[in-house]
Order: structure tokens, then C-alpha cells, then sequence
């Protein structure tokens, strides 16, 4: 139970320090979709994603309303739809066509992302998966609210190489079709490894095998909270450092844990996780690069900086486990450039470099997010960049993603402008040395010795 001591306590994170819920999402199982044509697919879908969350948005700005919990954005993910339409062996037209459905269906209910247009090839790809994949730049150039993924590698199976080199293609592809909109499609595409199933936050999300047929999974957040917390503690040593972000991560959850059990009860949907990730807006005050600065680093990038995300992500993971039996999801500090302002002042100013961010995936949630690069950037480059990504996922038994933006017709030192939570990305160099022959070898990275663990 809730005590109102910590509603008051809460209601001051609100006021004081940005504190809200980034997401409730639902999420959804497709299984039962199953057809033998494309548009009895299709209906069955539409019906159930609008069936199961038709009141999905009034709930939760009724709870927004009644507990004064700022309740950011309402959300669907749903079985990866190459699984879910595999029996029906269409073609790139026919996933195009389920993604513009997938977009109807959110629009009709009023979400604002809907995840899960996903395929999971870490070990090989069917046809369904391949498809899909090649459909990708076409369905996200031709909706707007369809977020996609592909799980590329898991320290279990090692890495699809073959995938990642087709992905650097999807990339590019999506990259010039949405050309006008600064090569926006790609800022709703994640490639990842060890892809979690519970996964709340956008453009990753997908609903899970193992899940139940639908789920209620809330993500909160509070980068500011947890700067308010650390401004009178500049000559406190690591100990009390540590301590301070583990109580505040503790009591930024338990208002997730709070959201979560009135969305479930309201909705009749089972609930499953919160996931407790610091994830920055574009907003003064809402930084995981302020953080740093409050942990006496200068700026994002400077030495140290891989330390103190450690020490951030660490003690948030702790303080949420102790605050509810069900964290999941991703839970610990998101990097996205392009949605925090004082990321996007470390790039600007030289502090913050492509491959000191490729350092710092090393102990964050996720990897290298909302980064934009040239546009001329090769797609075999692009690979590479996914390439070393999955390694250190893999290696590393973490989940990795990358999530960016060869912005097509700018260069170095241009700032792409996204808008909203998406913020502006400055476009950043990325090493001219060619990976080409690397890339081009193709097969499966064999897992690690330490996937042994049976």
C-alpha cells in the first residue's frame, strides 16, 4: 500500500523535478491472430488491438488527473509480426500493408506509438523474418505511429552477422525515404541484442512470447529527481553518492508501482513489470548529462564519465528491486543524444565523441541511441557500428541497441531537428577507415564461452 506520505513526497518530485510517468503499454498478443489470407490477418488484429485497448487512453489520463502523477505517454506493443504472421508467407507488399493496420489501429485507440513490427533473427532468419525486414524503410516511411526492431544477437546464440549487414541496408533505405522529415523513420527503428520481452519504452517494444495474452507494463522515469537529489551533495563521498541514488530510484518506482496497479485493476489486464528507466527529455532540468555534471564531471564525455554511469545505472537498478518484486523491462539510464539537452551541449562543444558513447553502452540500459551521423555514411559503416554494438551486448550478457540516424543531405556540425521527446540531434563524424571486407565475410558470430552456464 501506497502511504500518503510518500503521495506528498511524490507530489513535490512532480512540481520540483520533472518527475512523471513516461508510459503505460499495453501489451498485446497476436498468436491468436492467426489466418489463412493477409486481410482476415489484418481484421483479426485491428479487432483485437482495438477490442483490448479501447480504454487504455481515458484510463490513463483518469489516473493522471486523479493522483496529479503526470502520465506522459500511453502506448501498445504487441507480438513480433513476423512470428505472429508467419503462417501466411507474404511477400514485403503484405507486411507493408499489416503495418498500415498496426497504424490504424493506434490511431484509432489514440496511442501515440505502437511497437512490435519485429522480427527476432539472433540465430537465423525465416522467410517471414526476412520480409519483414526488407519491409521495414517502406512501413515506417508510411506510417507514423509503427515502431520496429530486430534482435540481431543474444549472448545465448552469438550474432547474426548477416542480419547486421541487412540491417545497415534497412537503415540507409529508411534513411532516404523519409529524407524530408530529417531521415525520420530511422528514429523509430531499434537493432538489438539480447532483446528484452517486457520492454515498455519506444520504438523497442514488443510483446513477448512467453507473456500472457495481454499485459500492463508501465515505464517511469525522473533524471531530474535524481539531480535534485545529488545538488547538496558535491564534496560527499561515493558511499553517500550511491546511497542517495538507490533511495531516490526506490521512491521514483513505487509511484510507477503505484500506476501501474490502479492501470491494471481499472483495465482488467493482468500487470507486469516496471520498468525504471532514467530517460531524458529535451527540458533543462530532465538530464542524464546534468547528473554527471552534479557528479563533478565538467561534461558528458570528459574522463570519468563511463564511471559515473556505472555507478548511476547501478543504484537505480538497486533502488527499484527494492521497491517492487516485478522491475523489468530495461531499467537503469537511457544516453539518447538527441533528447537531452545537455548530451547534445557535450557533442557540440567536442566533449562527447561517437566512440566515447560506444564506451559508455558498455554499463548503460541500451547502447547508442538517437545518434545522427552524415547521410553518406556507408551502409557497411553502419554495420560496423551495429556490429560492435552486439559484441558488447553478447560479451557482456546486457542488453544492447543502436537506434540511428544517417540523416540523408547533412553533414558534420548540422543538427537534426525531430521534435517533441525526440529532441534535435547535431550530426556527429563517425571514423572514415573502411569495414567493408569485415562485414561483407557474412555467417553467424559463434556465441561466447561464457553462454556455458547449464
Amino acid at each position: 500500500m501506497i502511504s500518503r506520505r510518500e503521495i506528498q513526497e511524490t507530489n513535490r518530485m512532480i512540481t520540483e523535478a520533472n518527475l512523471d510517468v513516461r508510459t503505460i503499454t499495453m501489451g498485446v498478443s497476436l498468436l491468436d491472430c492467426a489466418a489463412e489470407t493477409l486481410p482476415r490477418f489484418c481484421e483479426k488484429i485491428y479487432g483485437k488491438i482495438t477490442r483490448s485497448a479501447q480504454h487504455l487512453v481515458r484510463v490513463g489520463e483518469e489516473i493522471a488527473l486523479e493522483y496529479g502523477v503526470p502520465i506522459v505517454n500511453k502506448r501498445i506493443s504487441v507480438t513480433p509480426v513476423a512470428q505472429a504472421a508467419a503462417g501466411l508467407h507474404t511477400d514485403i507488399g503484405g507486411f507493408v500493408e499489416i503495418a498500415r493496420i498496426l497504424d490504424k489501429a493506434a490511431q484509432e485507440v489514440g496511442v501515440n506509438f505502437i511497437g512490435g513490427f519485429s522480427a527476432l533473427v539472433q540465430k537465423g532468419s525465416t522467410a517471414s523474418d526476412r520480409a519483414l525486414q526488407h519491409a521495414i524503410p517502406f512501413a515506417l516511411a508510411e506510417t507514423e505511429r509503427v515502431c520496429a526492431s530486430v534482435n540481431v544477437g543474444s549472448s545465448r546464440a552469438g550474432i547474426n552477422m548477416n542480419a547486421v549487414a541487412r540491417m545497415g541496408q534497412v537503415i540507409k533505405e529508411a534513411a532516404e525515404l523519409t529524407k524530408a522529415q530529417g531521415s525520420m523513420a530511422c528514429a523509430k527503428l531499434v537493432i538489438f541484442c539480447n532483446a528484452v520481452e517486457d520492454n515498455p519504452f519506444m520504438a523497442g517494444a514488443f510483446h513477448g512470447a512467453g507473456e500472457r495474452d495481454l499485459v500492463i507494463n508501465v515505464g517511469v522515469s525522473g533524471p531530474g529527481v535524481v539531480k535534485r537529489a545529488l545538488e547538496d551533495l558535491r564534496e560527499r563521498d561515493f558511499e553517500t553518492l550511491c546511497e542517495t541514488i538507490k533511495r531516490t530510484a526506490f521512491k521514483i518506482t513505487r509511484v510507477g508501482q503505484l500506476v501501474a496497479q490502479e492501470a491494471a485493476r481499472r483495465l482488467d489486464v493482468p500487470f507486469g513489470i516496471i520498468d525504471l528507466s532514467l530517460a531524458p527529455t529535451p527540458a533543462v532540468g530532465d538530464s542524464i548529462a546534468e547528473i554527471f555534471e552534479e557528479m563533478g564531471l565538467e561534461r558528458a564525455g570528459a574522463p570519468g564519465t563511463t564511471a559515473a554511469l556505472a555507478i548511476l545505472n547501478d543504484n537505480v537498478k538497486k533502488g527499484g528491486i527494492m521497491a517492487s518484486s516485478y522491475v523489468g523491462g530495461l531499467s537503469g539510464a537511457f544516453i539518447p543524444v538527441s533528447e537531452d539537452h545537455g548530451m547534445i551541449e557535450a557533442v557540440r562543444c567536442g566533449a562527447l565523441t561517437l566512440e566515447k558513447l560506444e564506451a559508455m553502452t558498455c554499463v548503460c540500459s541500451v547502447g547508442l541511441d538517437m545518434v545522427a551521423v552524415p547521410g553518406d555514411t556507408s551502409a557497411e559503416t553502419i554495420a560496423g557500428i551495429l556490429a560492435d554494438e552486439m559484441a558488447i551486448g553478447m560479451i557482456n550478457h546486457k542488453t544492447t541497441a543502436v537506434r540511428i540516424i544517417p540523416a540523408a543531405g547533412r553533414r558534420v556540425g548540422d543538427v537534426v531537428e525531430f521534435g517533441g521527446l525526440l529532441g534535435s540531434a547535431p550530426v556527429m563524424p563517425v571514423n572514415g577507415y573502411s569495414c567493408e571486407g569485415f562485414i561483407r565475410r557474412g555467417g553467424r558470430v559463434p556465441p561466447p564461452v561464457t553462454s556455458f552456464r547449464n
